[in-house]
């Protein structure tokens, strides 16, 4: 049976205040939700800064909740391990601004909630960045640092006959400054702006990490590209606690196949991104789509083991550099699945 559905959507309220284990999850089908986190109580950047209050009221609610808080690096492993599946969640942030060490750091040090944080070697001890003695006194507290290039410049601008030997000459410089500041080798890393394509993805893993972050959001799970993991963006606009706990109750809506694997926008422009997905208990009829400045149009097609979803933006994207196509469905006991895809144009600076 083939339908089609047309949706304008915005993000609904979920109600949901905990992260229940699915019937079909096994010890071997674990989710974690991760978080990104820029600025913390600085308001001259509310599309990167959360409120000091809303950040406490997150970790106030983990730990109230009972969650299971892991570094970047600790929910790799327990996502590939044999370990029961618990309420399971990572605080990342990029950058290190002062904001962190200032207004952040002492909330996770109160709360005794560890985190990881990806370091840009070119800007610390600048501007609004952490200087190296406040990243030494970060490590004391044992936060992981993670690698976020030198430059942390926007790669996919480079032309491809330098891209990639510029890509990895600056995450080898980047290891050895930290190693030389810190002592430490950072296993994580993350891409600047989220951006990458696949020879970067290849060379991360090449150069030895053991996961890499991007931006879309979204949760990870067992079955993950742990060299693409997606991470929640906490904002000003999202940072609410309402909103907090629903990204925290989330789960993975699991894609078995996707058309194309890619974040690149190609020259089909409003591009189409086709999912397949097994049926499981989801509630098909209730799929929401949504599309960052515009409408999202659904073409539904079901099988008898599997779904395939095509799933296009109304209107040319081009005018962004970053676009999101998300997805959304609530499972017969009324619990919420994303996925999200990230088009990227380079062509926009």
């Amino acid at each position: 049976m083939k339908w089609i559905l047309f949706v304008l959507i915005s993000f609904t309220t979920l109600g949901i205040d905990y992260r229940s284990i699915s019937k079909n999850q096994t010890k071997n089908n674990k989710e974690v939700v991760c978080f990104i986190y820029h600025r913390f109580g600085d308001s001259r950047y509310p599309s990167t800064n959360v409120s000091v209050e809303d950040f406490e009221t997150h970790l106030k609610y983990l730990v109230e909740n009972d969650f299971h808080v892991l570094k970047f690096s600790e929910a790799i492993t327990y996502l590939r391990s044999d370990q029961p599946s618990k309420k399971t969640v990572v605080i990342t942030i990029d950058d290190g601004y002062k904001s962190f060490f200032k207004n952040a750091l002492p909330l996770l040090k109160k709360y005794k909630i560890p985190a990881t944080l990806f370091v840009n070697t070119e800007t610390v001890g600048g501007g609004d960045y952490m200087t190296w003695d406040e990243l030494k006194e970060v490590v004391r507290y044992d936060i992981e640092i993670g690698n976020h290039t030198h430059s942390h410049h926007y790669f996919l601008n480079l032309p491809t006959s330098s891209r990639y030997k510029t890509f990895k000459d600056e995450i080898e410089l980047s290891q050895s400054i930290i190693k030389k500041k810190l002592d430490l080798q950072p296993i994580v890393f993350s891409y600047p702006y989220g951006e990458f394509d696949s020879e970067m993805k290849k060379i991360v893993k090449q150069a030895g990490f053991v996961a890499a972050a991007a931006q879309n959001s979204g949760v990870m799970h067992s079955g993950s590209d742990i060299f693409q993991c997606p991470r929640f963006p906490m904002s000003e606009a999202y940072s609410s606690i309402k909103q907090f706990v629903e990204k925290a109750s989330m789960h993975a809506l699991q894609i078995s196949d996707q058309s194309p694997e890619s974040f690149l926008l190609g020259e089909k422009n409003p591009p189409v991104l086709t999912l397949t997905l097994s049926h499981g208990d989801l509630n098909l009829k209730e799929l929401q789509c949504f599309v960052q400045g515009g409408e999202c149009e659904i073409t539904v097609e079901t099988r008898e083991e599997n779904t395939i979803l095509s799933l296009r933006a109304r209107k040319p994207i081009a005018a962004r550099r970053r676009t999101l196509y998300t997805l959304t469905v609530r499972d017969k006991r009324g619990q919420w699945y994303w996925f999200s895809h990230l088009w990227i144009n380079p062509d926009i600076r």
